[in-house]
């Protein structure tokens, strides 16, 4: 039996989307909760669903003091302590979501991590390979991805068909697209039907976000949403992963509709800042991206990495 796994965090009230997820058979799912989070709420959504694990801020504090710290708190990125607690419950794949992500009927049902699939092959110039280019919605671009590689990597070209081991698979989503802060304020898209090739990748390094990602277990201690870089958290802990683990992340069709949660444009904008000034360069030097990580960013992953090393010594 596969123990598969669901990981959120949120400072809401439980949303159409969390529910759906805790009600899924054959799934478990950790939220973990962060200072601003109603845990009344959450505890008695527990007591509904016998496969809802809630983990507090007490707890948190307890079983992780230094990981916690170095994370901070009122940051999507409590979502790390979620990845060690399913690793450390025997978890074998792990779906890392959103609470604005509703989803679909299809979500879970084609997992394809584990499994060695045939998937279209796509390249395009440059370090990276934007997946948005191989959509319907192709002049618009994922966040994270360089903004200088743009103008080259509308069109990207495909190659062929190739068999791979998926590690990631990186499932697309509609309604409000996860783009950056420019190509909001240009284009403004919302309600979305994204329509690409089911199954593609590339040999190029791939931005990928945690709202509706699942991996393999053997992922968990070499991915992480990093801390103090602003909105590239999870982008550049994926490029990390694949970077570590030579490996690349595999896109399917829509499975979730986001219905996005009231953000502020200016504050993204503010937070985006450092990745549009720093990727390019980062993806062209991976060789050397530690050097690229804000000093606490880096305590941070190698606090999160000690975590596993820890767990495999036990």
């Amino acid at each position: 039996m596969v123990n598969k796994y669901i990981v959120t965090t949120t400072i809401y009230e439980p949303t159409e989307a969390t529910e759906r997820f805790a009600a899924m058979n054959d799934w478990t799912m950790i939220i973990i909760g962060d200072r601003k989070t109603p845990h009344d709420s959450y505890r008695e959504l527990a007591g509904h669903y016998p496969d809802l694990v809630y983990l507090d801020v007490e707890y948190q504090k307890e079983h992780y003091p230094e990981l916690s710290e170095a994370i901070g708190w009122d940051c999507i990125m409590r979502r790390n302590i979620g990845f060690i607690e399913a690793y450390k419950r025997g978890a074998d794949i792990v779906a890392s979501v959103d609470d604005d992500n509703i989803p679909y009927d299809s979500w879970g049902k084609k997992l394809l991590v584990g499994e060695v699939s045939k998937v279209y092959d796509f390249v395009a110039d440059g370090h990276a390979f934007d997946p948005l280019s191989a959509t319907n919605h192709s002049h618009l671009w994922h966040r994270g991805f360089p903004l200088n590689e743009i103008p080259t990597s509308r069109n990207p070209r495909l190659l062929g068909i190739k068999e791979v081991k998926v590690a990631i698979q990186a499932d697309l989503w509609d309604g409000d697209p996860d783009i950056d802060a420019v190509c909001r304020r240009i284009y403004n898209p919302t309600g979305l039907k994204l329509e690409s090739p089911n199954r593609f990748t590339s040999e190029k390094f791939i931005p990928f976000n945690s709202q509706n990602t699942f991996f393999a277990r053997w992922v968990l201690p070499h991915y992480m949403v990093l801390p103090h870089v602003g909105r590239v958290d999870d982008i550049w802990g994926g490029y990390i992963a694949q970077h570590i683990l030579g490996i690349r992340p595999v896109f399917t069709r829509p499975t979730t509709y986001q219905d996005r949660n009231d953000q502020s444009i200016d504050k993204n904008l503010a937070d985006e800042v450092f990745g549009y000034l720093t990727t390019a360069k980062f993806l062209a030097d991976m060789d050397n991206y530690q050097k690229y990580l804000p000093e606490k960013t880096l305590r941070a992953f190698n606090l999160y990495r000690k975590e596993y090393e820890a767990l495999r010594h036990s």
